[in-house]
């Protein structure tokens, strides 16, 4: 396993976009991409939105890990978003570039003109790109209201919303955190907010802050209402409470100006941020389960054209995955054993149809003895089954479930559960799989799904819940995403360690967003500095 150097911030801009847009400007957003080996790239992370823009600075940074001894090829990608799907298939592509992370760290800034392919120039845009390392695992989350706005609209009042900038080193505004814009309000009250105390003052309390108040256009021509400069150490002791907003060219020219609002902070919090690596180092066992397809839409084992057909080399795309999966989450677990079990077949000696039987036979004690111990279970149990059906994929996530929810009865961070189920993609149950994963997001659990074959996998990729949040029949919503999909055939060319990293990319985020959201620390928290 390498070793992560360190995490890195990266801040991005953009100038001189090109305009996709027929009546207003484009309105981009940049993703950041990683080189996953077998000309596949994998998605680290992606900037916000903005409208009407082709100068745009974003306030989102893109975060990577940094691995030395590792070539980390990287793709910067910049689209006009022009709907409200998570894929980017359908939206304007406005350029790119391709890099290594190394020439952005041994860059202090890191300029290239966008490209839309190889040797073919994105008009005259560019990308700006600068990396901080993430030094500091504190978040600070403010709470801001304003009194008292100057009016800026002709035909109502203002429509604020706040630009907050970080003094860099070199002297020059850096933007850390753009608020949501307030319609017509003059005294504004905007939505708490967190930024890491990293990005927000490079960890110094003493740094320059500007908080600016900014009256929206549709149009993308933004006025300013006034600008406060404080530290966060001011903020902190409340000195001064109500900072005035002052906007520099009306002070200039009225000698009876006095301000054009007042910015207060109504509270201002600084809190440490787990990360998962604070997590597992903490003490929690991440325990591995594995649910495999036994249903008659698999083909017969015994055929070549079987999804189960073991070929002359002992393998097929069910044992990839699980040793892909396996290989990489059984590090994380210190005694290495990891029940399995496999649904839609007929199993002896009832003959009965199953959907949740332990690969080895035993349902008291389901547990093989490391992923080679799963491997040897499948092929053992394969001669003894019967393929038929349905696939129902609910009793397998209800069974892990049950176990879940007696962790988190606990109270503590000391076990999180992940489901890797590998099917062909006939989903029987999916009403029952619905709710039963809307149940699951409240647990400490995550489920990762390997479809193999060429069938269509609509209700897998409905499962996953990155083009909107998963809601059961009765309209209840998953309090998490915790479902990641995957496609074997997108990996067959590709090495194998490619279909982990795609797998398991959104399982740390899971990790740490259910552990945030229940307020718990690691086991043994990380030592912190003191405020």
């Amino acid at each position: 396993m390498a070793v992560c150097v360190s995490r890195l911030e990266l801040s991005v801009s953009c100038r001189s976009l090109l305009d996709r847009d027929l009546r207003s400007r484009s309105d981009p957003l940049c993703v950041l991409l990683q080189d996953a080996g077998g000309g596949r790239w994998v998605e680290l992370d992606r900037t916000e939105r903005i409208k009407n823009c082709q100068d745009p600075e974003f306030c989102k940074k893109l975060v990577v890990d940094y691995y030395f001894e590792k070539v980390q090829k990287l793709k910067f990608g910049v689209y006009d978003i022009d709907n409200k799907t998570f894929d980017l298939n359908d939206d304007d592509y406005l350029g790119g570039i391709e890099c290594t992370l190394g020439q952005v760290v041994s860059s202090s800034v890191f300029t290239r003109p966008l490209e839309l392919q190889p040797g073919k120039p994105a008009g005259k845009g560019s990308i700006t790109i600068s990396a901080e390392e993430i030094k500091d695992t504190r978040v600070v989350y403010l709470e801001i209201e304003a009194k008292n706005l100057d009016k800026k609209d002709f035909l109502g009042k203002s429509d604020p919303f706040l630009e907050i900038y970080k003094q860099s080193d070199a002297g020059t505004w850096q933007l850390v955190h753009r608020s949501e814009v307030i319609k017509n309000n003059l005294n504004p009250c905007w939505r708490k907010f967190g930024v890491p105390l990293q990005t927000f003052c490079g960890g110094d309390f003493n740094k320059p802050i500007k908080v600016q108040c900014v009256d929206h256009d549709s149009d993308g021509s933004h006025d300013l209402i006034g600008a406060a400069q404080t530290t966060l150490a001011q903020v902190v002791t409340a000195r001064p409470a109500s900072p005035e907003c002052i906007h520099p060219e009306k002070k200039q020219k009225k000698k009876s100006y006095k301000n054009s609002g007042i910015i207060r902070i109504k509270s201002c919090k600084i809190e440490t941020e787990y990360s998962f690596l604070d997590y597992v180092m903490g003490g929690c066992q991440i325990n591995f389960t594995v649910g495999v397809d036994f249903t008659a839409s698999n083909g017969d084992p015994k055929s070549p054209d079987s999804l189960h057909y073991i070929s002359p080399d002992g393998i097929n795309e069910y044992l990839i995955a699980i040793w892909s999966v396996g290989s990489v989450v059984q590090d994380y677990d210190t005694d290495k054993l990891f029940p399995a079990f496999g649904f839609g077949a007929q199993v002896p000696p009832s003959w009965q149809v199953s959907h949740e039987f332990a690969l080895n036979f035993n349902p008291s004690d389901p547990y093989c003895q490391g992923i080679q111990g799963i491997v040897d279970a499948y092929r053992q149990i394969l001669p003894q089954i019967r393929l038929y059906g349905p696939t129902n994929f609910s009793p397998i996530i209800n069974h892990v479930a049950r176990f879940a929810a007696h962790s988190m009865q606990q109270g503590t961070a000391a076990h999180y559960y992940v489901l890797l189920i590998i099917t062909d993609g006939e989903i029987t149950d999916l009403d029952q799989t619905r709710q039963a994963i809307v149940n699951a997001s409240r647990l400490p659990m995550s489920i990762i799904i390997v479809g193999v074959g060429e069938a269509d996998f609509g209700a897998m990729e409905f499962l996953d819940g990155d083009n909107g949040v998963l809601k059961s029949v009765a309209g209840e919503s998953a309090v998490r995403d915790i479902v990641q999909f995957v496609p074997f055939r997108q990996f067959r060319t590709a090495p194998r360690e490619a279909l982990s990293q795609v797998v398991l990319a959104e399982v740390p985020k899971q990790v740490v967003s259910y552990y945030k959201w229940q307020g718990w620390a690691p086991l043994k928290p990380p030592e912190t500095k003191a405020v």
